[in-house]
This record gives structure tokens, sequence and C-alpha cells, in this order.
């Protein structure tokens, strides 16, 4: 079963473009390996942060969109993880809602219907 997830590392504002696109293209090999794919790549590009992180004041930001398997987002978190460029990440599960708003005004007008029939 595949989930959605949201993945956003921070590597060293350093860290040259050829080894974003390294860690990037790390990504979408394990994840190509595991029989999932990423969907979107959005790069941010270089950001002042909040507060220093490992002494650095600014970061380079990178999303990534992965429809996977739970074990390879965690393959993901592992590389990222063991990767010293990589000053922080954060994995999120994008969580589906079903659209409980138009069932609920269906069953209003519904009631409201047979009230006043």
């Amino acid at each position: 079963m595949n989930n959605n997830y949201e993945v956003v590392f921070i590597a060293r504002p350093d860290a040259g473009d050829d080894i974003i696109k390294g860690i990037i293209q790390k990504a979408k090999d394990t994840v190509g390996s595991l029989n999932s794919q990423i969907t979107k790549v959005e790069e941010w590009g270089k950001r002042k942060m909040v507060y220093p992180i490992r002494k650095y004041p600014d970061g380079y930001y990178v999303l990534l969109n992965i429809s996977a398997n739970p074990s390879a987002c965690k393959e993901v978190e592992r590389i990222l993880r063991l990767n010293e460029d990589v000053i922080r990440y954060q994995t999120i599960k994008k969580i589906e809602i079903k659209n409980t708003k138009k069932a609920k005004n269906k069953k209003e007008a519904k009631e409201s219907k047979e009230i006043n029939q």
C-alpha cells in the first residue's frame, strides 16, 4: 500500500549544487528501487533560518513529494540522516480527508425535505 509523504530537508548552505543534486538523485534511486516514486521535487533554494542549526545561519531547502510504502520512506530518512551535508530533515505523511462536508450537507438537505413534506 502506497502512502503519500512530504520530505523536507535542509542542506548546508556551502554545499555545492552538484552535492544537492546528488542527494536528490540518491533519494530518487532509493525510492525507485523499492517500487515507489518521487512525484515532485521542489528546490526552494537558500533561505535564512530562524535560529542557527549546527552553527549555520542559512540552509538550502528541498521538498520531495513521495508516493511510497513506509519502508521506502524510512530508507530515505536513513539516507538523509547519514549524509553529512544534510543539516535537518522532516517527513510528514499526507492524510487524504474524505469530503464529509458534502455528505453532511446532503444529509441536512434530505432531512429538511422530509420535514417540509
